[in-house]
């Protein structure tokens, strides 16, 4: 498996194998002539176990506690609500699984059947596969080295019975490691619709954002967007804004402006948001009326619109 290095020009480009940061690379020679490994025959066996799935969208975060998997589970209850929607979530931060108990599901174990692993389904309707559903404890770390992450990811996206699903939203760990390439590459010929990055106001996660969206475009995966999650804080009483986490550099709008990114929404910090996740209850219909909420219904239908209108342009220009 191949890992980008800090300045990595790209696998798939001009300059792969010849820019300065190349050099000393183990992979400079095959990137340089061209030549890559055999293809892993993995790929074509997910792409067709995911033939019956019409959009996948990761969710990814420079930084870890920006609120990355409390936007995946809101853009699943979001699209979930509507009930001619089929919505799943893979959950491939290995180490830090949280999903199962943002969508209720904690203490689930998974199911196997002639057709692959099946997975477990919420209240909502919405599927998922975890790490967590194979740990015999939510206090159990998972101490495993990249490979082995890599190759559960790999059994996650090949055996997993999805069924028709419209929506397959990623839950990725923080960063630009191992399990993002992995996923990437795996998916190449299921082809992915897109990526939303998360980030919070201030300069310490943009950052690091900035080196996502730059993971993003070397490996040719489209950025649906940015969500500026903990804009401000909306008090539920009074309606009164405060700024916890000042946006010193300009925020995610101003990065967006710079780097030709669309902003997809910003959502306040509410309490409510928290209580909700542990609870394992969806925020969308708990707190209908909330600033968030009202943030989190634009994101969906933003991610939604982006998505359809893609897949529909071929078919316009018939």
């Amino acid at each position: 498996m191949r890992v980008l290095r800090e300045g990595c020009p790209g696998i798939c480009t001009e300059q792969a194998g010849k820019a300065s940061p190349c050099q000393g690379c183990p992979n400079q020679a095959s990137c340089a002539s061209g030549q890559t490994q055999g293809p892993d025959p993995a790929v074509e066996q997910i792409k067709e176990r995911l033939d019956g799935v019409r959009y996948k969208v990761l969710v990814l975060s420079g930084k870890g506690g920006v609120g990355k998997s409390t936007l995946t589970a809101q853009l699943a209850f979001g699209i979930a609500s509507d009930e001619s929607k089929q919505v799943a979530v893979l959950d491939i931060d290995i180490c830090g699984p949280s999903m199962p108990r943002i969508l209720g599901l904690d203490g689930e174990q998974v199911h196997q059947s002639g057709s692959g692993w099946s997975p477990v389904y919420s209240e909502d309707g919405i599927a998922l596969m975890s790490t967590a559903f194979l740990l015999s404890s939510a206090a159990d770390a998972v101490i495993w080295r990249g490979p082995k992450k890599n190759g559960l990811i790999k059994q996650f996206l090949r055996d997993v019975d999805w069924g028709e699903t419209d929506y397959l939203n990623v839950d990725t760990p923080p960063g630009t490691s191992d399990e993002h390439l992995s996923t990437v590459q795996l998916l190449s010929a299921a082809k992915i619709d897109g990526a939303v990055v998360v980030t919070t106001p201030q300069e310490a996660a943009l950052q690091d954002v900035r080196k996502e969206v730059d993971f993003c475009r070397k490996l040719k995966l489209p950025v649906i967007g940015v969500v500026e999650n903990m804009s401000v804080f909306v008090c539920p009483k009074c309606k009164n804004e405060s700024q916890i986490f000042p946006p010193t550099s300009g925020g995610a709008e101003k990065m967006c402006h710079d780097m030709g990114l669309d902003l997809l929404g910003k959502v306040p910090l509410d309490p409510r948001i928290a209580r909700c996740c542990d609870e394992g209850r969806p925020f969308l219909t708990e707190v209908p009326d909330s600033p968030a909420c009202t943030a989190y219904r634009a994101i969906v239908q933003r991610v939604q619109r982006f998505c359809e209108v893609k897949l529909e342009e071929p078919k316009a220009m018939d």
